[in-house]
């Protein structure tokens, strides 16, 4: 049972949470009712069974909870009573059934996350916290940065989310493609980390881009838009790899050593139709053009058959239009596919050397491919050894260890 709870709470706590968010209208109520929630199915479910609707469930015993976290408080502070009051209007205690459907909160979590009276930087680390259930730890490692300093960004945000009482609702008129951009990345990094998890066992987690993909359906419903095409054309294309990017143990495969007949054509035939939609545009968005890409893989049939260099062209684009050295080093990889090796060492090297990437453990991995394919046996051994230093993935790691053993012997 004590498996099966932590399954529940890893593919659907973030949903717990952004319904909480929504009844409770308060994230550190809302964070503390979750824990509560799951604290009271770990005791109820060994004895009386999981319930037909887990989410329904531990939604309602959170609601609860926090009732009753405040009715034992307003003993004590007669302020309480209005929150209690704001939480059960008609005086009435409903059960989870009889409420707004929550399919959508998390969409509205997202937006509120994402609302413009934030700073960029804690719209991004409230989204990986709240959205994707990143500890600040994790976020400030994928960032760069000090972990209190993340932890003071969502803290302010939440503070001043609470003084300005900003609704938490998805937009509407005019206000809604004025946030998209923000949205649209928000929903990019919570598909990336289950694509590719930051840290952990796991190469993949699934929940995360299934959540992605059903917020950027719901999105598409809201606000048919090219970018949001693109987007969802982008994370279909992805997707669609994800059954061969493990072993039968759980060992990651490489791109060119992936079992193409994995791939799930139906998702692969949604995209690319999204995709032509997208390129339809006057304007083609970074999404789109990072579909494109994904599009040139999922059309052939192995790595020798890939038309590198059209993907090289597409970082180009992508790369114009918004500077980043994981597209250059991404664009890197391409060049070395097309023109060898050497190419895309000379790439990275300058990369690396300009600081930007030195700490990023997939720069340090492509470089020590390239030495590998060069062989140059050991500056590629030092290499690998440098990326495994940076590396958080139990899956990636074990791959490095692999290759140095192989290079070593």
């Amino acid at each position: 049972m004590e498996r099966v709870i932590e399954d529940i709470y890893r593919q659907h706590s973030r949903r717990v949470l952004a319904t909480l968010i929504r009844l409770l209208g308060d994230f550190d109520r809302a964070e503390e009712a979750l824990h509560d929630a799951f604290a009271a199915a770990a005791r109820s479910w060994p004895v009386g069974g999981v319930p037909d609707n887990p989410v329904a469930w531990l939604v309602s015993t959170g609601r609860f909870k926090a009732i009753d976290h405040l009715r034992r408080r307003a003993r004590f502070n007669a302020s309480l009573q209005h929150i209690e009051d704001g939480l059960y209007p008609d005086g009435t205690e409903t059960e989870i059934g009889d409420m707004e459907p929550i399919e959508d909160d998390m969409l509205r979590l997202v937006f509120i996350c994402c609302h413009p009276a934030l700073p960029a930087d804690a719209q991004t680390a409230m989204a990986l916290r709240e959205v994707c259930g990143l500890t600040t730890e994790e976020i400030a490692h994928a960032f760069l940065v000090p972990a209190p300093t993340v932890a003071q960004r969502i803290v302010r945000a939440k503070n001043r989310i609470k003084a300005e009482n900003i609704p938490y609702e998805v937009p509407v008129g005019a206000e809604l493609p004025e946030r998209l951009d923000r949205v649209l990345h928000v929903i990019y990094l919570v598909f990336n980390e289950g694509y590719s998890a930051s840290s952990g066992s796991m190469i993949v987690r699934a929940d995360l881009t299934a959540e992605a993909i059903r917020l950027a359906r719901l999105l598409a419903a809201l606000l048919p838009h090219p970018d949001v095409a693109g987007l969802l054309a982008l994370l279909l294309l992805q997707e669609s790899r994800r059954a061969a990017r493990q072993d039968g143990d759980g060992a990651l495969v490489l791109l060119a050593d992936q079992d193409r007949s994995l791939w799930d054509r139906g998702k692969i035939a949604e995209g690319l139709s999204l995709l032509t939609q997208a390129m339809q545009a006057p304007e083609v968005g970074i999404y789109t053009v990072q579909a494109a890409i994904a599009a040139e893989h999922a059309k052939t049939g192995s790595v020798e058959e890939t038309d590198w260099r059209r993907i090289a062209f597409y970082y180009d684009l992508l790369i114009a239009a918004q500077p980043s050295p994981i597209a250059e080093l991404n664009r890197a990889v391409a060049i070395a596919m097309a023109e060898g090796p050497d190419k895309g060492l000379a790439i990275v090297d300058a990369i690396i050397g300009k600081g930007e990437l030195s700490t990023y453990h997939l720069a340090h991995s492509a470089r020590a491919d390239f030495l590998r394919r060069l062989g140059r046996r050991d500056e590629a051994i030092a290499a690998y050894e440098a990326a495994l230093a940076f590396c958080r993935q139990e899956p990636e790691r074990a791959f490095m260890r692999k290759r140095i053993a192989e290079l070593t012997a």
